[in-house]
């Protein structure tokens, strides 16, 4: 899509634009470097995407020059019949003499009905503007939990994902693995002849408090069921506390709910489930190496 009066078109990100949009998400983003954007990249260029769908997503072109982008970071998500194209809509920046164009990057690159588009991290004075652009709020905060001081199931037993669990689905086994490879922390639990799916994340409020954030589970209440036990295990990786997804408070975690934070927006059919944020920014880009 071209303008011949302004000399600026949109069009896909490729490869080898990846410098110069990470030399612009720098701009945009102070807090975050030139390699904090390439690091990531890279890790989602690992996984192709859908077919038919933008690896990077689109800048807006100005005489050869990136000006404007947005972040499209697609996957398809589940297995079989259950498996849907989603699309998380990571960083979005446009340079100030180009804001008249901001709008045509949303507006144009959300249109596939067949896709499910999502936001994990809507600013607050951006809330507004989001849901004028017909996205619905699936997630209205966040759970700050010390899970190590929770009951753990007698009969369950946490562990690290060692590569190969039998009872795990194809899509399950890849979800974990792979976030183990961009440095996540990769568990399961088993509980006789059941296995649940989870993955971490530890990362440092203020650059201090070690905190764990919950990227992937089946259900956020099998986290809650046995965040004893998980607890235990990251306690001992470094973390007491845990951080997820959720709508109310957890009742009998020892911990706090919070709405000003943690807001998460969708647009389509198929938002995501409380807990999964599997192949999304906060994994990608926020995941600064392999933990022991």
């Amino acid at each position: 899509m071209a303008s011949s009066a302004t000399g600026v078109r949109l069009r896909q990100i490729a490869a080898t634009d990846l410098p110069a949009v990470a030399q612009l998400l720098s701009e945009g983003f102070p807090n975050r470097s030139v390699s904090y954007w390439l690091r990531g990249l890279e890790r989602h260029a690992g996984r192709p995407p859908p077919a038919g769908y933008p690896q990077y997503g689109f800048l807006l072109d100005h005489g050869g020059a990136a000006v404007g982008v947005i972040l499209q970071l697609f996957a398809r998500v589940g297995t079989g019949d259950a498996a849907v194209v989603r699309c998380n809509l990571s960083s979005w920046y446009v340079k100030p003499e180009f804001r008249a164009f901001g709008s045509l990057l949303i507006t144009s690159t959300t249109k596939d009905p067949a896709v499910t588009y999502f936001n994990i991290t809507p600013a607050p004075h951006t809330w507004s503007t989001v849901e004028a652009q017909r996205f619905v709020v699936y997630c209205r905060g966040q759970m700050y939990g010390a899970v190590a001081l929770g009951r753990p199931v007698r009969e369950a037993q946490a562990e690290v994902f060692a590569g190969q669990s039998s009872g795990l689905s194809p899509f399950e086994h890849t979800v974990l693995r792979d976030h183990a490879g961009f440095g996540c922390l990769s568990l399961v639990v088993r509980r006789g002849s059941e296995i649940f799916p989870f993955v971490f994340q530890k990362h440092w409020v203020k650059g201090v408090v070690p905190v764990f954030r919950l990227l992937y589970c089946r259900d956020v209440t099998e986290f809650e069921t046995y965040c004893g036990n998980l607890g235990r295990l990251l306690l001992r990786r470094g973390g007491l506390l845990v951080r997820w997804d959720a709508n109310a408070p957890a009742g009998g975690v020892a911990g706090w709910y919070t709405e000003k934070r943690g807001r998460k927006y969708a647009k389509g059919g198929w938002p995501p489930r409380l807990g999964d944020l599997a192949y999304t920014e906060a994994a990608l880009f926020d995941s600064r190496g392999t933990l022991s």
